[in-house]
């Protein structure tokens, strides 16, 4: 851990902060006239998601955390875990299914992913996925034939067994760009 002042603040950066680690989200130096300045932050708690605001003294100290980023193949699946491999090592690690998060409906075997450890500690943070994956459609209903004169969804299965809503014109067998932050249709590939 290294020590700073809030001018060391920068946005992704993860700090201890009230005993957990939060990433900074945002954060805006406030200087009203003859008042104090301060800092105002948007920070995400790394255990639970939760985004909070705060704010603090305009150069006080925080705990910055170093964080190391590993790049990991995701193997499969056992029970609620996702099993992740180190490219270099080839050690194999279980990662739990709130860790991975809501994109991991996304993720297919042999996808890469990137996962989050603080450096002093070797303790996991967090598991980024890549932002746009390429999937294919396993089963779709039929567009009906009225239904082209307004922009019409209807529900498709891919092959990690996701369900997205999808243009009318998406057949079975196409292969679509999925942002796994929002789970939604982009492009057909």
């Amino acid at each position: 851990m290294a020590s700073g002042t809030t001018s060391d603040l920068r946005n992704g950066m993860v700090i201890r902060y009230n005993d957990s680690l939060y990433q900074v989200v945002e954060f805006q130096h406030v200087a009203p006239g003859n008042w104090r300045a301060f800092v105002r932050m948007k920070l995400k708690n790394l255990n639970n998601g939760k985004v909070i605001e705060d704010r603090v003294r305009a150069g006080g100290d925080i705990e910055i955390v170093r964080i190391e980023r590993r790049p990991m193949q995701f193997l499969y699946r056992e029970g609620t875990d996702f099993v992740f491999m180190d490219n270099e090592t080839y050690d194999q690690m279980p990662v739990t299914e709130e860790m991975v998060g809501a994109g991991a409906q996304f993720l297919k075997e042999n996808e890469t992913a990137e996962l989050v450890f603080d450096s002093e500690k070797e303790q996991l943070l967090g598991v980024e996925l890549p932002i746009f994956v390429t999937l294919a459609v396993t089963e779709t209903s039929i567009a009906v034939r009225g239904d082209t004169a307004t922009n019409v969804t209807k529900a498709a299965t891919l092959e990690t067994g996701a369900v997205i809503q999808v243009p009318g014109f998406v057949n079975e067998g196409d292969v679509l760009k999925i942002d796994t932050r929002t789970g939604s249709y982009i492009e057909r590939v």
